[in-house]
């Protein structure tokens, strides 16, 4: 016998079995992530205009880069925030999932922006590096990168914070993304130090080791993101899930989990061996106390799907399957 579940529970909200509670707090958690991307970008573009004002009057190539990377940066709000829109969208008969997997497509975009901001500086580096060009007002240099770290520090904090809050990866990735680049800025004062010390070629030189951060941080964002297209799951939270299971009473074996993010939340589903003397009644409760074990256990999981199947004859059934695999 078998009984699906795919009603879920809040993992924040007390035992609720109500949609409508669901929904809300979906669209609680959009509504945080969009406050943090409009927040965050304005930190972030203010700081990036500051710095383009400077490299206006020094001139400084490793100063550019940075100020190129901030502006990548604040941009990369733009597809976020597009995605946490969709995302409060209801499943409809043709996405019945609803749009929350906007956001991965949204990290592919935030890729692209990155590399597209290494491309710009590295090229503006090598140029530099070939034309040398005086770098003037170099405390302004200086002073300019320690802004732009602090810029980017705050706004790290608060994309991780409100990100983790509610289970937005990619606001994660990007506070971290954020706090990278808040140490490229205080390259752009190594540079100013060895211009002042005699060293002109040291402002390119660091505007090329800007490039060489930013493709760090443009593979490990692409890592992730891509990980996130293949339903990619860490092995811990299966783990735990299956363990989870196997500690309800009457469930015999568990498997066959599967697991994905959708947006914000994870959706899982798995089969469980349990005697095969239960009744259709005694199954569905059992499912239905499976299913509320894994939602308390696992973070951000909104929806399980439990298959329960008898602990004998169960081969039989399968078999009809099987002639179609």
């Amino acid at each position: 016998m078998s009984q699906g579940h795919g009603h879920g529970h809040s993992r924040w909200r007390p035992h609720s079995h109500d949609s409508a509670d669901r929904v809300d707090h979906a669209l609680e958690t959009s509504r945080r992530g969009m406050r943090a991307l409009v927040r965050s970008f304005a930190a972030l573009f203010v700081t990036a205009v500051a710095q383009l004002v400077l490299v206006l009057v020094t001139g400084s190539v490793a100063l550019l880069g940075d100020t190129i990377h901030n502006f990548a940066d604040a941009l990369t709000a733009v597809p976020l925030g597009i995605a946490f829109l969709l995302g409060r969208r209801a499943a409809t008969r043709r996405y019945t999932y609803g749009l929350g997997r906007a956001e991965d497509l949204a990290g592919v975009v935030v890729v692209l922006v990155v590399a597209a901001s290494a491309v710009v500086v590295g090229y503006e580096s090598v140029l530099r590096l070939l034309d040398p060009r005086p770098v003037g007002h170099l405390w302004v240099v200086a002073a300019a990168g320690v802004v732009g770290f602090l810029g980017n520090e705050l706004v790290a904090r608060y994309r991780i914070t409100v990100g983790r809050e509610i289970g937005s990866a990619a606001l994660v990735a990007d506070g971290l993304h954020a706090r990278t680049d808040g140490f490229t800025s205080l390259a752009v004062v190594l540079g100013a130090a060895g211009v002042a010390l005699g060293f002109p070629a040291a402002d390119p030189i660091v505007g090329l080791g800007i490039t060489v951060a930013i493709l760090f941080v443009l593979r490990d964002a692409a890592k992730e993101v891509f990980r996130r297209l293949l339903d990619a799951v860490d092995p811990a939270t299966v783990e735990r899930a299956e363990q989870a299971a196997l500690a309800v009473g009457g469930v015999l074996a568990a498997r066959e989990l599967k697991m994905r993010w959708i947006g914000h939340h994870l959706r899982a589903e798995l089969a469980v061996t349990v005697a095969a003397e239960l009744t259709v009644r005694d199954a569905h409760a059992l499912a239905h106390a499976v299913e509320h074990r894994l939602v308390h256990a696992i973070p951000r999981l909104a929806a399980v799907v439990v298959h329960t199947e008898p602990a004998t004859g169960a081969e039989r059934d399968h078999e009809l399957l099987a002639r179609h695999g």
